[in-house]
């Protein structure tokens, strides 16, 4: 199992973490509000599992050596290690903390690659400890969301010699932002999403800190202020840094690049005016004002900040575009001989492209799919025409915003979709149209040529048939949606648009889900997990494909949810291109279920490596490949409202 975990930089709100921890003692303390992203560089590993040991490999030093670390999974050997200090300190921290808390066996880390610069101000440390507690969570499925990880990533931390903050274990979250807000003991986390792409750049300013002493001064001046100085510094990481941090969030929300770089600029002068005379031996810091102020610079960034605890260790600043983040790195090389690294806060990729998987038999709807493809079997559309199932389905794509959409099919039905999506009536029934429906026609030609034919020469499970449309999608996240369920919304946005917005939210795959009653979870593919949005946003923790009730209510149970209620699959999905990878790797090693290759496993697999949420879908679907639902279709789809 791969698994990739970045440095984190600190936007704004450097201390507040701990600042705002002071709140337990002194509630007139404001409450610490941090805005923190990850970076494009990071620490690589292959993890799996080891009987009775941890083990880990570093990364590869100068020399091509690499150092391993060996311990039994025993609470003392790990604690002795921790506390210790040093790379595998973190480690042995973080294996101890788990091991406390479940039964897992070992774990062995091979470390191959980091890219991370280390002791930057970008929480290298806190990246080995958020990597450890991953590959223990996805390795032994423990079934921690992201905010888990990060919790056994701190508290293995804090075992050893390092007295990082609270916000350093935000790595967990990945490149997207998010704000940290900190009260007394209680943390709340907002992933928050970027509509524009910004360009950031991070220098090491080659010089040195004390990050000790800067800490050990400020700390001084809580819990409770003890003359100007002091209420400065309380007055600065409180309501100062939260009123800058709040408007930097809606800054990055609309992608305004000059708006967060005069807002690093601020929050600088702030922090210099307010904070630097606690500590003025190591906050004057006259490396970062030299660079901060470099005139060549100007016209290539909206602003910049000292980084973390400030002091001169790195910098950063907000790059006007990404032409100008490529100048300024370069003038920083060359006038300021420095090394920097860009980062960029991208926005969530978009879908672009949809798979509707056609080409079963349809047995349930035998003899009549003896005669026609049940994708191809008329219902009257919420526009009062009748038309084929797969043109509702493939409008529900293209309403959604999708722009290319890949129907998968039997190599002897090819002809006819391509013939309904491609090919006009015949001359003299063309004639026969109204005005209205050859107008119409146009349009089914216009939707054509948006739609693309795969072929699956044997049928052999969903999982097999999506697996063949994996060129089409590339390496691209696509919405997968089912070629005999059609979808209504309760909501103005279409079935498809809820989860494609969601997957923009989440920034990681998304499975469509509804509330199912325990006498029908055995139909259907099912999950388990913890809210993030009551009732609507789900952190799945487990995919079970048809349970029976007592495993449904022994496992699957979400809080919140009546006792004999679960969580079923919709038939939406807006999926990572990773999916395709654990396909390959079941038909490469004829890994079947129930004698096919099934979606659902590496649904699973993708859960666990990568991250999946589920969303409660505001809508109803109906199975066309169901006799009952077929009927049900006919009768109520028409009566559903149009969606924009």
């Amino acid at each position: 199992m791969d698994i990739f975990v970045p440095g984190r930089i600190c936007l704004f709100g450097e201390h507040s973490d701990w600042a705002g921890s002071y709140r337990r003692i002194n509630a007139s303390i404001g409450k610490g509000f941090t805005l923190i992203a990850g970076t494009n560089q990071g620490l690589y590993a292959r993890v799996k599992a080891h009987p009775s040991r941890l083990i880990m490999h570093s990364t590869p030093g100068e020399n091509g050596a690499r150092q391993s670390l060996e311990l039994p999974m025993d609470r003392e050997a790990l604690l002795d290690e921790a506390r210790k200090g040093g790379f595998f300190s973190y480690a042995a921290g973080v294996a101890c903390e788990v091991m406390t808390h479940y039964r897992v066996r070992g774990l062995e880390i091979d470390n191959y690659k980091t890219d991370l610069p280390i002791k930057k101000g970008l929480s290298s440390s806190a990246a080995i400890c958020v990597l450890v507690a991953r590959a223990f969570n996805r390795v032994y499925d423990l079934k921690m969301t992201v905010r888990g990880e990060m919790e056994f990533a701190y508290r293995g931390e804090i075992t050893t010699p390092s007295r990082c903050g609270r916000m350093d274990q935000g790595c967990a979250y990945g490149n997207r932002p998010v704000l940290m807000t900190f009260d007394g003991d209680c943390l709340d986390v907002e992933e928050l999403s970027v509509k524009k792409d910004l360009y950031l750049i991070v220098v090491d300013l080659g010089a040195g800190k004390d990050t000790v002493e800067i800490l050990n001064r400020l700390n001084h001046c809580y819990p409770f202020a003890d003359g100007e100085v002091q209420r400065n510094v309380q007055k600065y990481l409180g309501e100062i840094s939260a009123g800058i941090t709040r408007e930097a969030c809606a800054a990055l929300r609309e992608g305004q690049a000059d708006r967060l770089g005069e807002l690093m600029t601020r929050a600088q002068r702030e922090f210099d005016r307010c904070v630097r005379p606690a500590c003025p031996s190591q906050l004057t810091a006259p490396v970062l004002h030299r660079v901060l102020d470099h005139a060549a610079l100007k016209p290539y960034v909206c602003g910049g900040k000292g980084v973390g605890s400030q002091g001169d260790g790195s910098a950063q600043f907000v790059a006007r575009d990404e032409e100008s983040q490529r100048r300024a790195m370069e003038i920083i090389r060359r006038d300021l001989g420095l090394s920097c690294l860009g980062l960029v806060l991208r926005t969530g990729r978009r879908v672009r492209k949809a798979v509707i998987p056609a080409a079963g038999f349809g047995t349930r709807l035998f003899p009549a799919t003896k005669a026609i493809k049940k994708e191809l079997f008329p219902v009257i559309g919420r526009d009062g025409r009748i038309k084929p199932v797969i043109l509702a389905i493939v409008e529900e794509a293209l309403s959604a915003g999708i722009e290319e959409v890949c129907v998968v099919v039997q190599s002897a039905d090819r002809g006819l979709f391509e013939d309904f999506f491609g090919a006009p009536p015949a001359v003299e029934n063309y004639n026969k149209l109204s005005a209205e429906s050859r107008k119409y026609n146009d349009y089914l030609m216009d939707v054509g040529r948006r739609v693309t034919f795969v072929c699956q020469d044997v049928q052999e499970g969903f999982g097999h048939a999506v697996y063949c449309a994996r060129d089409f999608v590339g390496g691209e996240p696509f919405l997968l949606m089912l070629g005999d369920h059609l979808y209504v919304s309760r909501r103005p946005e279409s079935c498809a648009r809820q989860i494609l917005d969601a997957y923009a939210r989440a920034g990681q795959s998304v499975v469509g889900l509804k509330v199912t009653g325990a006498r029908e979870v055995h139909h259907f593919g099912c999950v388990g997990g913890e809210w993030r949005e009551p009732e609507r946003l789900l952190a799945i923790t487990e995919f079970r494909e048809k349970p029976d009730a007592e495993y449904a209510r022994a496992h699957l149970a979400v809080a919140g949810m009546n006792a004999d209620e679960f969580l079923s699959v919709f038939g939406l999905y807006a999926l990572d291109p990773a999916i395709f990878s654990y396909l390959a790797e079941h038909i490469e090693h004829n890994v079947r279920e129930g004698g096919e290759f099934q979606l659902t496993s590496c649904l699973d697999r993708l859960r666990q490596e990568m991250g999946c949420m589920g969303l409660v879908v505001e809508g109803t679907r109906f199975d066309i490949g169901l006799p009952e639902s077929y009927r049900r279709a006919l009768t109520e789809f028409s009566q559903c409202p149009v969606q924009s």
